[in-house]
């Protein structure tokens, strides 16, 4: 099946010490980190398209533009849907909301491009044989 406009992505985690704004330094509080909610929502983009890449074929973000509106505590579960509004080729983009039992905590919009995984890695690695 070809990647289309709609296809739709889940993923979910609950709120523990480890993911909280203060573990992660992108803040002094135990409240779920914006950084943890942006990898939540890189993760349901990429669980919308994974069965449907060819095989040796990934994906990677290429950028992501997202507000974080509302605090969660640590104990609460936290969710994050993907679904994609556009398809250029291999460029995808997906529209992204982060909620947690209480209703949405974030919204934006994330890019991914798909790439052939071996010759991405092989260029990655060639920055480290070259340094």
């Amino acid at each position: 099946m070809p990647l289309i406009v709609g296809m739709k992505g889940r993923c979910e985690t609950v709120v523990t010490m480890e993911n909280t704004a203060a573990a992660v330094g992108s803040g002094l509080l135990p409240v779920f980190g914006t950084p943890m909610m942006i990898g939540l929502m890189e993760n349901a983009a990429v669980n919308a398209i994974e069965k449907e890449l060819a095989p040796g074929e990934g994906s990677v973000g290429t950028s992501i533009d997202i507000t974080h509106d509302a605090a969660t505590p640590i104990g609460m579960k936290v969710w994050a849907e993907a679904e994609i509004t556009a398809v250029d080729g291999r460029a995808l983009t997906f529209s992204v909301t982060a909620f947690d039992e209480a209703g949405p905590i974030g919204k934006g919009i994330h890019h991914r491009f798909i790439i052939n995984s071996e010759k991405f890695m092989a260029k990655a690695q060639q920055k480290a044989a070259s340094k």
